[in-house]
């Protein structure tokens, strides 16, 4: 169970981006920075590390450099539901032994 815990995706930051970008993708950065809390120096490392692991997708606007999309790729798609999964299996342990 806890063996499907990614430890990338696991931190709290990377776990909100992540399902940010699962109930909507793409979207721009300035919009996973409003509902990250993030400032922008955090955010950068935060997607930074999913993009090295390959879960996101980093892609610029044609016309204005300044803007960047993000989105969940096929492998980050499938890391966040293991990683969903493994938490609620793990919640739903933990309740049935209260």
């Amino acid at each position: 169970m806890t063996d499907d815990l990614d430890p990338i995706i696991h931190p709290a930051h990377r776990l909100r981006i992540c399902a940010l970008l699962a109930a909507a993708t793409p979207l721009e950065l300035a919009i996973v920075k409003e509902h990250s809390g993030l400032s922008a120096s955090a955010l950068s490392k935060q997607v930074a590390a999913l993009v090295d692991a390959g879960y996101v997708e980093q892609q610029r606007s044609h016309t204005d450099s300044r803007r960047v999309w993000l989105s969940l790729t096929k492998d980050g798609k499938g890391a966040y539901r293991r990683h969903v999964r493994a938490l609620r299996a793990l919640l739903a342990d933990t309740d049935a032994s209260i």
